[in-house]
């Protein structure tokens, strides 16, 4: 494989410094790991405690509750708008005080930990990418295989995806406990660091001009998974290396992610093992 790599400008997002409106859709994604009450969560961002996002209410931004809004934007902590009814839905307390965070179920880590894994075992690294994977059983069933398979770490981006939660847990029968995932502002970034690092970006889309297992998978690679109804997004797979697609042969034309991501991780097994 000939690998062709451009140096792009990197360029800063501020995504991260404006409220956004809420999507009542996905709460059920993040489960019920949650902090509620302004103090709660004020002492939770300043020690440091590892937040998927913080819901606040929508006009409320006075006195403590736009020092908690300032103090998570500073924190890169996803911030949402959304209105009291639905604030009062999630609450379990009743007492929200116009704020609610949805804590991790686990820690995450830094990109570097997971190279700095792959190198304490004298391996090539071993990374799986998810673009906005938004169901917890299927994030649970991909870090599943994913330590079946000996993967170093799994990227997940902050927005528009599922986080850490009971759910996921669960739904990975423990392995949540030995995949590292770290959780990034920006996977397009994220993938042009790894490029520097060496490391080989493959995506997985029918588009794709061979199939998974024509192509070299050994050596240092990322192999990305694209969301549930959407598959990768255009910038995503430009910033690939290549694409490989999963030969269907009957009447359904693509599979559910995690079962996609478990074809081609033992794929990418097989091959380093020849």
């Amino acid at each position: 494989m000939v690998k062709n790599k451009k140096n792009l400008n990197r360029k800063k997002s501020n995504n991260q410094d404006r409220v956004e409106n809420y999507d009542k859709g996905r709460e059920k994604d993040f489960g019920a790991d949650i902090l509620e009450g302004r103090n709660s969560v004020l002492e939770a961002i300043k020690a440091d405690r590892t937040i998927n996002k913080l819901l606040v209410q929508k006009g409320n931004k006075e006195g403590s509750i736009k020092h908690i809004i300032a103090l998570a934007r500073e924190k890169k902590i996803v911030v949402q708008e959304t209105d009291r009814v639905n604030l009062d839905k999630i609450s379990s307390t009743h007492a929200h005080q116009g704020v609610i965070a949805y804590v991790a179920f686990k820690d995450y880590v830094d990109i570097d930990d997971i190279l700095k894994a792959a190198q304490l075992k004298e391996e090539h690294p071993f990374i799986v990418i998810l673009d906005g994977i938004e169901d917890s059983y299927n994030l649970g069933s991909i870090l599943r295989t994913a330590n079946a398979v000996g993967v170093h770490g799994v990227i997940i981006p902050k927005r528009r995806a599922v986080g850490l939660n009971a759910a996921v847990s669960k739904a990975s029968a423990g392995a949540i406990e030995y995949v590292p995932v770290a959780r990034v502002t920006n996977i397009a970034q994220t993938m042009e660091y790894l490029k520097k690092k060496n490391i080989w970006i493959v995506g997985t889309d029918l588009s794709g001009e061979k199939a998974f297992y024509q192509n070299d998978l050994k050596g240092p690679v990322a192999l990305v998974l694209g969301s549930e109804g959407e598959g990768m997004g255009k910038l995503i797979s430009q910033k690939c290396d290549f694409v490989v697609n999963i030969p269907m042969k009957g009447q359904i034309s693509s599979l559910n992610v995690a079962v996609a991501g478990a074809v081609i991780m033992y794929e990418i097994v097989k091959q380093r093992n020849l």
